[in-house]
């Protein structure tokens, strides 16, 4: 990748001031890498060119909004005008890669300025509508999650070993694989269900019960919780048993007393994945789908105990891709 943000952030030596098109070099530069096991498909490379917001890479096509940016330069200089042959040929260009109703004509650039980033935002919500037209159902559910608030936050972290914020090189390249839809198992069987293929988009590698690997995630995530409670001031119990009866029924994971209005959050952390069989068409049309549909089942099963018990009930539901679910963010900030 920093071969990447360098050709990007030097595009004039990059192209060699010929003005070619930058996107097919960096292409390159990610399949000609000695270690690299990311070769992006068609759809991959469109969902890279995306914002980081839209699910992508942030790796945007140079020649795709090289229009925008001439626009945004030349209407901010003063310079333009409805007879400028250059302005008028890239309004051209910038129209024919957006829908109809995002079309800007000459008189409204001219009064209302527009910034590039404003231009380029509607590049972007295009290309994003256009690649969700072409996916698999499955895709669609997968890039919806991936595009929603926060769920790219982890493409952002400053790497710190020291602070376990780390990942090796080839451990970071089956995450970008997984996170572009390319294939992550390559004909492969799970090593812990000796008759189960694995599936391109890694769901049953994300899922599988055997081995202890989800267990062992939710009980980070749930640590991660009450440790973040806890610099916040907040008395909190996680883990073993949080009903007063030692049922066997858990309506929480970690409890956090004088939440709101004197009562206690049972906090009740869980991960689910938008490529379940039994939501997945559901989450290929609304994004966090798959999230809100865990919220509901965890609140059906827990609110009469945790009314009995003068708690709220508090379901913490993340997608897999990293959509959260509404209650998540209604009560937590990043």
């Amino acid at each position: 990748m920093t071969v990447i943000t360098t050709l990007t952030l030097n595009t004039t030596k990059a192209m060699g001031g010929k003005g070619s098109d930058l996107t097919t070099t960096v292409m390159a530069t990610m399949e000609m890498w000695k270690t690299s096991r990311v070769h992006p498909s068609i759809a991959a490379w469109k969902q890279a060119q995306l914002s980081l917001s839209q699910g992508g890479l942030g790796l945007r096509s140079l020649s795709h909004h090289a229009p925008a940016a001439f626009i945004a330069s030349l209407c901010f200089s003063g310079l333009g005008s409805n007879s400028h042959v250059h302005l008028l040929q890239s309004l051209e260009t910038f129209n024919s890669s957006v829908h109809q109703s995002d079309n800007i004509q000459i008189g409204s650039v001219l009064e209302k300025l527009p910034s590039q980033k404003t231009l380029s935002s509607i590049l972007d919500d295009n290309l994003f509508r256009v690649l969700q037209g072409y996916l698999s159902i499955a895709d669609r559910a997968r890039l919806l999650s991936a595009s929603s608030p926060h769920a790219s936050s982890w493409l952002m972290v400053i790497p710190s070993e020291g602070q376990g914020l780390h990942l090796d090189p080839p451990v970071f390249q089956t995450a970008l694989k997984w996170w572009l839809g390319l294939d992550t198992a390559e004909g492969s069987v799970c090593a812990l269900c000796p008759d189960k293929m694995l599936d391109p988009l890694g769901h049953h590698a994300t899922t599988c019960k055997r081995g202890g690997d989800v267990i062992f995630r939710h009980n980070r995530l749930r640590d991660i919780l009450a440790e973040t409670c806890r610099r916040a001031h907040f008395s909190v119990e996680a883990g073993c048993n949080l009903t007063p009866d030692h049922s066997h029924s858990r309506p929480a994971d970690v409890l956090i007393s004088n939440w709101a209005m004197g009562k206690t959050a049972a906090c009740d952390v869980s991960v689910t994945s938008p490529l379940n069989s039994n939501i997945m068409s559901e989450a290929g049309v609304t994004a966090g789908a798959a999230a809100q549909a865990t919220e509901l089942r965890k609140h059906e099963a827990n609110d009469v105990k945790c009314s009995e018990l003068g708690w709220l009930c508090i379901p913490l539901v993340v997608e897999s891709y990293g959509a959260g679910g509404k209650r998540l963010w209604s009560h937590f900030r990043v």
